[in-house]
């Protein structure tokens, strides 16, 4: 029996949270129960792999375990809040995952590769040479920071840190690129 004589898997998610704070066993079992169909869906939704979200899931759960103090009902429900860890956990798994990128002092000869190889030139269709040629207009710097975020995933502080630049300027030269190429492809479309 939980708090005021209810089962504990009938008590409010509330309730599960404060239990979760005192160490109670049973409590803290009703919690897992309640939400790991929620969490491992949301897990699932993300990583689109069975093991990794089981293990995001299992994360989940031992963070909000650790952080149950924080959680302020004012700010969203239990779940709101469980999602929200669970979602954010398993962005950060899938990006952990990710291939190491590819050295930057690389990026020119692969940009040209990318067009001179038959395989690439029988696949790529005409917007993705569009693309080709509005990448090689832009300035070296914004071009190399697009590439870096748009094709290698890298963020705007993985920019900036392969670079030894400033994330400020890092995520002005990845803006200022993307602005560039949306004008130069949106002129492209409308040529004649």
């Amino acid at each position: 029996m939980g708090r005021a004589g209810l089962p504990s898997d009938r008590l409010p998610d509330d309730a599960l949270v404060a239990g979760l704070m005192t160490g109670d066993p049973e409590l803290c079992v009703a919690f897992v129960r309640r939400f790991q169909r929620m969490i491992f869906g949301v897990a699932m939704t993300v990583t689109r792999d069975q093991q990794l979200a089981e293990d995001v899931a299992q994360q989940t759960f031992e963070r909000a375990c650790r952080h149950a103090q924080v959680y302020d009902p004012r700010r969203g429900s239990v779940r709101t809040w469980l999602t929200a860890i669970a979602h954010n956990l398993a962005i950060d798994a899938v990006r952990a995952r990710r291939a190491v990128p590819v050295d930057p002092q690389d990026l020119a000869p692969l940009l040209d590769a990318m067009t001179q190889t038959p395989e690439r030139q029988a696949i790529a269709d005409e917007t993705s040479a569009e693309v080709r040629e509005a990448i090689s207009g832009l300035p070296h710097d914004q071009a190399r920071a697009v590439v870096m975020a748009g094709v290698y995933g890298m963020t705007a502080q993985q920019v900036a840190d392969v670079e030894c630049v400033p994330l400020g300027t890092a995520k002005s030269r990845i803006r200022t690129a993307l602005e560039k190429l949306r004008a130069s492809l949106r002129d492209r479309q409308y040529r004649p």
